[in-house]
């Protein structure tokens, strides 16, 4: 009762408290400073928390629930130097006292001390409170490193990426967004200033950021999930333009990681994952990577990978093989954007290359099908293309006079098909129209179907044999 009583006089007497507290360092103080946070790691020793120090966690809390960090100093300093294991606040209260002092200043010297300070305070907070549960000594280092940002600039980007990484590294999915955005910004900043060497680290905390934002962006509990997406569009797009992303330079720093990891699953997967996300996957090393992790344990972007290997050596009855695989193993994982692709890529591959026009189609249908679970128009477009086109190349009826007539009835289907493609998906309008135009030229004449009465009685025409849809006589 007595000490919670003292708490409540604390706040009482605010102004005595304040004339009392001892004052802080000033500038010419600074390497004290520093001499006594050095020591205070050395001292195994726990500061003893004083009643005068509970009295001054109140008050300095006080003063920055209302924004009034300049009275707010003296009594958190009072803390800071005596009893700096006394309460949480101090660090989190602590940083906007510094921030606050450092904005309202223009003196350099006082900067620079306020910076040392801003850093030095971290690290205590480490040494007393490293070990909290829920702010943990991983989570600080994160706030090191944007300290170092906010304080220093470009001068310790380097100490500031060693902080934002670790920090990275150890909270996981609980990472804080803006930590894993810093890293990427802070880790191009000197990729820019020394491409040669800071390429690889570029791209392994690129990796790392873009893997955990993915993450809580799917997490249904995460309720920033939708802030965490457009923070991963974020760093994607830093990556893409830094020129770090180019295939060649990827393939010079992961060669040789491939050759000396094709038992290590999880190095080859993170290797998959990368090229993947960046569009290298027409790289010898991809395909190296897909093809020594498909051994060890198949996964759908494995199977991909070397269906994609399949098509380049040539051999697309592998490579359609190869995205049955990826298909059934993607959709375990419940990853059915990727599905679409797959059963779009398979079916790109037996209209073009296998000529097998059915299969074709029922692949193009499945990506429909599986975009259209998904409420997403954008990429049905291209599905109808390639059916039209499927329809287009095929000849139904013999070659006789009649059946050459009614082999150009599959261009009236293939033109529906064209026109679907453009109405629901705009993006491939072009493209479509450029399909239309072409194949809308070949269409049964007037006086070709004036010749076939029975054939073309009335506005409808079914196509038959494997396509079997009704169209309108044009």
């Amino acid at each position: 009762m007595k000490f919670k009583t003292l708490v409540v006089l604390a706040l009482v007497a605010a102004i005595p408290a304040m004339a009392c507290a001892k004052k802080p360092k000033k500038v010419g103080e600074v390497e004290v400073v520093k001499a006594e946070v050095e020591d205070e790691d050395k001292d195994d020793a726990e500061p003893v928390i004083t009643e005068e120090c509970v009295m001054n966690v109140s008050l300095f809390h006080e003063a920055v629930k209302n924004k009034m960090y300049a009275d707010a100093y003296e009594p958190w300093w009072e803390v800071y130097t005596t009893c700096p294991n006394a309460n949480k606040s101090i660090y989190s209260d602590g940083a906007k006292i510094v921030e606050a002092l450092y904005q309202a200043t223009a003196d350099k010297a006082e900067k620079e001390r306020l910076a040392k300070l801003a850093i030095e305070m971290q690290n205590k907070r480490i040494k007393y409170f490293g070990n909290d549960p829920k702010y943990p000594k991983a989570y600080i280092l994160g706030e090191k490193g944007l300290a170092y940002i906010d304080f220093y600039g470009e001068r310790k980007y380097d100490d500031a990426r060693e902080c934002l990484r670790k920090s990275a590294e150890g909270m996981g999915i609980k990472s804080k967004m803006a930590v894993l955005k810093a890293l990427v910004d802070v880790s191009y900043a000197l990729y820019k200033a020394n491409p040669d060497d800071k390429a690889e680290d570029l791209i392994g905390d690129y990796e790392l950021a873009s893997s955990l934002l993915a993450d809580q962006a799917a997490d249904p509990n995460n309720k920033n999930a939708e802030l965490a997406s457009k923070q991963k569009d974020y760093v994607d797009n830093i990556f893409a333009i830094s020129g770090a992303a180019d295939c060649n330079k990827l393939d010079e720093l992961y060669a040789d990681d491939v050759e000396d990891n094709k038992t290590n699953l999880d190095v080859l997967q993170k290797i998959v994952k990368l090229y993947k996300r960046v569009r290298c996957t027409e790289s010898d090393v991809y395909f190296a990577a897909c093809e020594a992790a498909h051994k060890l344990q198949p996964t759908d972007e494995s199977a991909a990978g070397c269906a994609s290997m399949a098509a380049k050596k040539g051999d697309y009855e592998a490579a359609v093989k190869y995205y049955d695989q990826a298909i059934q193993l993607a959709t375990v994982d419940e990853e059915y954007e990727d599905v679409a692709d797959y059963q779009y890529n398979a079916a790109v591959y037996c209209y073009s290359n296998l000529k097998r026009y059915p299969e074709a189609r029922r692949y193009a249908q499945a990506s429909i099908a599986t975009l259209t679970n998904l409420g997403m128009t954008k990429g049905q477009g291209r599905c109808y293309i390639i059916i039209g086109m499927a329809y287009a190349a095929t000849r139904l009826y013999g070659n006789d006079p009649k059946g050459t007539i009614l082999n150009k009835t599959v261009y009236w289907a293939a033109v529906d098909k064209f026109v679907k493609a453009k109405q629901i998906d705009p993006s491939v309008e072009a493209a479509a129209n450029d399909c239309i135009s072409t194949y809308a030229k070949y269409f049964p004449t007037k006086e070709e179907r004036f010749d076939l009465p029975n054939e073309f009685s009335g506005s409808t025409y079914y196509v038959g044999g494997w396509i079997g849809e009704t169209t309108s006589i044009r």
